[in-house]
């Protein structure tokens, strides 16, 4: 916020002076006057169509007395900055290179004016101003003000801070303006800078890469250093937005980098650093800023750092030194697009200094360059100068036998973004001019002329302007001004003789059609690490699957703890939020990362309980079969004549089918099973329970009808009555089952109350009160032979089965008044079992009870198996 506030002060200084001057003009003198003179370095070439050109050729500028006892005098600039220079040659060099092109511009010529900036805003928007304006020296004192042309578009700044201050001014007028080095994503705000375009990916595309570099490398845990400018605020700020948008990683620290060489702040800063556990460290900030965060990373031996660079200092030389190296090795950076311009080195040979140069601007800048490679000094040399042993320049000093800067052309980036800016410029002035009459782009379908061009109307083109690079890069500009990004992504190697390398190990670009994408080849990479891997750099490990992140309070959301996920809940990937729950037949398994099957379970024929259960069935079931072959086999012996051998082998049956039917609990349950079983009981059931009432009935008859006067009793109890009772009490039960079935009949049901992790598989009764209704009916008809039973017990033995029949109503009773609590409370298949059991153990005791004893005497007794003794153990007793 200061550096803007900075910027529009100085905006509104310089702008007060501009118009005070005027005023002092038409208000003192009707000739035209120039207030002030602003020396600027600077050379020019003159042509059709002026461009003009803002290049940092010095490092440094000298700040002016400004007590006002004197009239101020202006910054001076020192400390020739040989790369700024060559940026400047190369806007020339293009230039030169368009006239000789036959298919650009023809019969066209290009001229150029480029200022020295000095690396100062100021200064900068001083030459800015004067490109834009047209007026440098060359005033006339009369009505007419007669200078340089103003130029139709500007190549630069190189400084966020300057590009944003000009813009802001060139932008009222739609000056075009073209950087090669600006990068602060707020210049692709089109409202504010119109016309502003750049071929340097902003810093919105840079931070996009960085993130990309991060996701490859799994770092999420960075640390974020920023110098305090526009550059590095804006920076930061679509950082920490990006970070938050993707959520691919946190920031452990986040510090500003002061201007000056605070050590105090620097120490505290590097303590930081020191004691996070990020081991990456973004830093977005120019070189001379990390020269002193380096002293003291040095100073307190901080190793361990994977250091990640913005463009500002990807190949800063000064900062590859021996005694840095061991701390910055191995560092990954984002670089200006590296280009190709051929015939540019010997372009450079060919510069020559003018001897025969005034105080023009003209030459200034050439003859600095010559002095400072040559160190030597153009007559008049300063005072004292000769005297202390120093060389006079001569002008024929051979550039090839230097060693300069200058003419290394293997490592051309910011001097690519000039040239790509220069031709931009030629190809959409080009476009402008072949304009067709009639079917133009302006107003009327009019076309710009030579004689008539207007910076506006040189944006237009601009905005559509779209070539190829002899180097193969594609240059076109998007809607907001940028042009297509594309970054090298570089790495400092440290050689083992000591020396270090900045190599190229691969790219982030992205295309019209594609987002941005990263290559990378790793096994080109210099990691300055023991293992020679890259380093990890996590707040908190990745939670693996089977675990969800649960936040750590007042934490950045990458610091977090991994809880398992409940049971029936599972994650299948790493660094889930929450778990998801499993589909209704699904279970967790133990790792938590899979859903499976629940495990299915009912009583089955395969499990000890099913097994013992089947075969006592099938015992019982084979035992009647016995029974009924020894009573068929036996049927006209006393024993089996006596009291009715019809309702014997109805009960003999009748038990068979009670013993059958629980073998349909038995299984898994179906449809026509869960219908059957209940109906298959209640009447197997009611059908044996019936047999015994008759039977009772029949023994209490009997007894009534051998006492004098009670024979009419015994027609109310013939075959066909018997068979007729026994029918219409089974009917009934018969009756409630249709009834039951027909209105909520019982059917499969899965059950997961019982446990969360199986399926019960049984068969829900449907209507509750149509299996009460079955039970009570078979309830009931037990009672009543009960009772009977126990009226008749103590008649004699030789017509009396009733203590028999009692003893087996009390078990049946017993069994089945224990059934309905044991049942209510059994869970799942053991409710099954227990009904089963119910079931024969009720059988088993009505075959025991009521035709083991003629059994035992059949088989055991056959002497009692007679007539005489039957009706003599009546008689005995």
């Amino acid at each position: 916020m200061w550096s803007f506030l900075q910027t529009d002060l100085l905006l509104l200084i310089l702008l007060c002076s501009y118009f005070s001057s005027a005023l002092s003009s038409s208000l003192f003198t009707t000739s035209c006057q120039w207030q002030g003179q602003f020396h600027v370095n600077g050379m020019h070439k003159s042509g059709d169509v002026i461009l003009g050109g803002l290049f940092p050729v010095h490092f440094f500028s000298s700040i002016p007395d400004l007590s006002f006892t004197s009239k101020p005098q202006q910054p001076t600039c020192h400390g020739f900055y040989v790369l700024g220079f060559r940026l400047a040659q190369t806007m020339a060099f293009a230039i030169d290179e368009i006239n000789r092109n036959a298919n650009c511009l023809p019969n066209v010529t290009l001229g150029y004016i480029v200022y020295d900036n000095c690396v100062n805003l100021g200064i900068g928007f001083h030459a800015a101003l004067s490109l834009a304006s047209g007026q440098e020296e060359q005033i006339m004192l009369d009505d007419t003000c007669v200078g340089n042309p103003p130029v139709l578009a500007i190549v630069g700044d190189s400084s966020s801070t300057a590009s944003i201050a000009i813009s802001n001014i060139l932008g009222l007028y739609r000056v075009p303006m073209v950087s090669y080095f600006a990068t602060c994503s707020c210049l692709s705000d089109r409202q504010r800078y119109p016309s502003f375009f750049r071929t340097i990916p902003s810093d919105a595309f840079q931070v996009r890469a960085m993130i990309q570099i991060l996701k490859h490398f799994s770092w999420t845990w960075v640390g974020l250093l920023i110098s305090d400018d526009d550059y590095g605020l804006h920076a930061a700020r679509s950082l920490q937005s990006e970070l938050s948008l993707s959520g691919e990683g946190c920031l452990a620290y986040f510090e500003v980098l002061p201007w000056d060489k605070d050590t105090d702040e620097i120490r505290r800063i590097v303590d930081v650093m020191k004691k996070s556990t990020a081991r990456v460290v973004i830093v977005f900030a120019h070189e001379s800023r990390m020269i002193n965060l380096m002293e003291e990373v040095v100073r307190q031996n901080v190793t361990g750092l994977q250091w990640m660079a913005s463009e500002a200092w990807t190949a800063a030389a000064v900062l590859q030194t021996p005694q840095l190296m061991p701390y910055l090795g191995g560092t990954l950076g984002i670089a200006i697009r590296r280009g190709e311009i051929p015939g540019l080195r010997e372009f450079l040979l060919q510069i020559r200094p003018d001897l025969h140069h005034d105080k023009n601007f003209v030459n200034i800048m050439v003859n600095q360059f010559w002095e400072f490679t040559f160190q030597c000094r153009f007559a008049p040399a300063p005072a004292g100068w000769v005297e202390d042993g120093g060389v006079l320049c001569t002008g024929q000093e051979d550039l090839q036998n230097v060693d300069s800067e200058l003419l290394d052309n293997s490592n051309l980036r910011p001097e690519y973004n000039v040239y790509k800016a220069v031709y931009a410029l030629a190809y959409s002035l080009d476009d402008m001019l072949r304009c067709k009459p009639g079917r133009g782009p302006f107003s009327g379908n009019s076309c710009a002329t030579l004689q008539t061009l207007e910076p506006w109307q040189l944006v237009y083109y601009l905005e559509r302007v779209n070539f190829t690079t002899p180097f193969g890069d594609q240059v076109s500009f998007e809607e907001n001004g940028d042009a297509l990004p594309i970054y090298d992504v570089m790495n400092w190697l440290w050689l083992p003789d000591g020396s270090t390398k900045v190599q190229n190990v691969g790219e982030v670009k992205r295309s019209a059609f594609k987002d941005e994408e990263l290559i990378l080849d790793e096994d080109k990479i210099f990691w300055n690490f023991e293992f020679k891997k890259p380093p990890r750099s996590v707040c908190s490990e990745s939670c693996p699957p089977g675990t969800h992140i649960m936040r750590k309070k007042g934490e950045p959301e990458c610091c977090f703890d991994c809880i398992p996920c409940s049971e029936g809940k599972i994650t299948n990937k790493s660094n889930s939020l929450e778990c998801t729950s499993c589909p209704e037949d699904f279970w967790s398994n133990p790792q938590r990362n899979h859903c499976v099957p629940k495990k299915t379970e009912f009583l089955s024929y395969h499990e000890p309980l099913g097994i013992c259960l089947t075969a006592t069935s099938l015992l019982g079931t084979l035992i009647c079969a016995v029974v009924l072959g020894i009573f068929i086999y036996h049927r006209r012996t006393p024993i089996i004549r006596a009291n009715n051998s019809e309702l014997s082998f109805q009960l003999l049956l009748s038990l068979k089918l009670c013993f059958l039917c629980s073998l349909l609990f038995i299984g898994r349950p179906r449809l026509w099973t869960c219908q059957l079983r209940h109906a298959a009981f209640g009447i197997s059931f009611v059908l044996c329970v019936s047999c015994v009432l008759v039977k009772t009935m029949v023994v209490l008859a009997v007894f009534k009808a051998s006492k004098p006067g009670g024979g009419a009793s015994l027609k109310w109890f013939g075959a066909m009555q018997q068979r007729g009772t026994v029918l219409v009490l089974t009917s009934i039960q018969a009756a409630i089952c249709t009834t039951w079935l027909a209105s909520s009949s019982p059917v499969p049901h899965k059950n997961t109350q019982y446990h969360n992790d199986k399926i019960v598989y049984e068969c829900a009764v449907g209507s509750t009160v149509g299996f009460a209704v079955l039970l009570g009916y078979i309830g009931l008809l037990a009672f009543l032979s009960f009772l009977i039973a126990f009226l008749a017990r103590n008649l004699p033995d030789s017509f009396n089965e009733a203590k028999f029949i009692t003893f087996s109503m009390l078990i049946f009773c017993a069994v089945w008044v224990a059934f309905v609590p044991a049942y209510i409370s059994s869970p799942g298949n053991l409710a099954d079992a227990v009904e089963v059991f119910a079931i024969l153990a009720s059988s088993f005791g009505l075959l025991v009870a009521l035709l083991g004893p003629k059994c035992y005497i059949i088989l055991l007794r056959p002497e009692l198996n007679t007539k005489k003794a039957i009706m003599g153990r009546g008689i005995e007793s």
